[in-house]
């Protein structure tokens, strides 16, 4: 049990924190299913990040009344506990209750994990390898999501979770130690912690966005986006090596990661074409500016500062109301662009119709087809396949018919390409802001 407790508190600390983004990809599903609105379907993700952020500092004060083991145990239960019920949950409500019980559950992990790793590898090595553990879950959470979603089923998500989680109840009961009680010798590291939240809130545009830009703005299945943006998380696993090659001053470090992730998504604001190839690089340099950053704040706001675990709570605090604020701010813009995008879209579907080579009865039929399509389908970026799936046209008209289905699916993938324009330049200025901060922290601790 004592080789096993490193990894198994470590995949429970990144399990926690790809908990924030994980069911991305599948709120499409759990849309349907749950027969939720939007609005609700979106709380699955909000309540998770903002219980998680309100919860971690309270349990961080409590920490210190309680058995390091017992708490990381309790912790963990309740985590695995929660993942169980999401599982079975057969509401939206019920379902957004569950999360928010999962989110007390991980904060509370996420605290004794931390210590429990010290008291196994040392301070650094212990600090180090909680920090790389949520680098890696925040970034893999959406690759994750979308492949269980596409192979299984969006309950498959909370259903694998459970067995680590169990796992980890003996490893954390496993590590004897002491409760801590360090008295309050350092300030919390209020700019770092301001930087970190800044830069949640800009790689939520990258996280979230992206992937409904995938599959609900250029209709791609979720195993498609998962594989996708599978290239954020490989970038941020090969910013550690990169750093150890060049060794900026961490102060640079953090100001070129906030640059990378601002760049790459500018760059996913403007693809030239819906062709997946070029969000290729776009999401090297976000995954890059990821493990550049979040790595080095987290370790700036934590390294040495005690007591660690309120230090812990503050950090973890940080990173989730950032996630929250990303959401508040880049939902109502996206939507609303979506809705404004509706008449100009619909307009040049009715010019392609009537610009075809199809005989006249077989523009009727297209129209009426596309029309029920699109009524069926208001609010979202439509699917028009079944719409050209049910026509009965003249043989002699049927390429003319898969041509207008070829031309009228790329103006629609550009019309969602221009509604999602708007989200990710306002990320990359909350990235821009990450930079500003990060460059004020630095002139004051020169």
């Amino acid at each position: 049990m004592r080789r096993a407790v490193t990894p198994l508190l470590a995949v429970t600390v990144a399990m926690v924190l790809a908990d924030s983004a994980v069911v991305t990809l599948a709120l499409p599903d759990i849309l349907r299913n749950l027969d939720a609105s939007v609005g609700q379907v979106a709380w699955v993700l909000i309540a998770y990040n903002l219980v998680l952020g309100m919860a971690a500092v309270p349990a961080a004060a409590a920490f210190s009344r309680v058995q390091p083991r017992v708490f990381s145990a309790v912790g963990v239960a309740v985590f695995a506990g929660a993942s169980a019920w999401c599982a079975l949950a057969d509401s939206i409500e019920v379902l957004i209750v569950a999360r928010c019980v999962q989110a007390v559950g991980g904060a509370l992990a996420l605290i004794g994990c931390l210590e429990q790793l010290v008291e196994v590898r040392g301070e650094r090595r212990g600090i180090a390898t909680w920090v790389t553990a949520g680098v890696v879950g925040t970034a893999a959470g959406p690759v994750a999501g979308g492949l269980l979603t596409q192979a299984i089923s969006w309950q498959a998500i909370f259903v694998v979770q459970v067995p680590f989680a169990l796992l980890a109840v003996p490893a954390a009961l496993s590590v004897a130690s002491a409760p801590p009680r360090a008295s309050d010798r350092h300030r919390p590291a209020v700019r770092a912690n301001v930087t970190l939240a800044l830069m949640s809130a800009a790689l939520t545009a990258a996280l979230f966005l992206l992937v409904l830009l995938l599959v609900e703005g250029w209709g791609r299945s979720p195993a498609t986006a998962a594989v996708t943006v599978s290239v954020v998380p490989l970038a941020a696993l090969g910013a550690r090596p990169l750093v150890r090659l060049l060794r900026p001053p961490p102060d640079v470090e953090v100001a070129v990661g906030c640059f990378l992730v601002a760049g790459g998504l500018v760059g996913l604001a403007v693809p030239p074409s819906a062709h997946l190839v070029w969000t290729i690089a776009p999401q090297a340099l976000v995954g890059l500016g990821l493990g550049l950053t979040v790595d080095r704040l987290t370790s700036q706001a934590m390294e040495m500062r005690l007591p660690r675990a309120r230090h812990a709570g503050w950090t973890i605090s940080a990173r989730h109301v950032g996630v929250v604020l990303g959401l508040a701010v880049l939902t109502p813009v996206f939507t609303a662009d979506l809705r404004d995008a509706e008449q100009p879209a619909q307009e040049a579907i009715t010019s392609l119709v009537l610009d075809s080579p199809l005989q006249p009865e077989d523009k009727i039929a297209v129209a009426q087809a596309l029309g029920d399509a699109l009524s069926d389908q208001q609010g979202q970026v439509p699917d028009l396949h079944s719409a050209f799936a049910t026509l009965d046209v003249a043989p002699q008209d049927r390429p003319a018919t898969d041509r207008l289905e070829r031309d009228l699916d790329a103006q629609l993938e550009r019309a969602a390409t221009w509604a999602f324009r708007d989200s990710f330049l306002i990320g990359a200025g909350i990235a821009l802001l990450a930079l500003l901060s990060s460059i004020r922290l630095r002139r004051r601790t020169a």
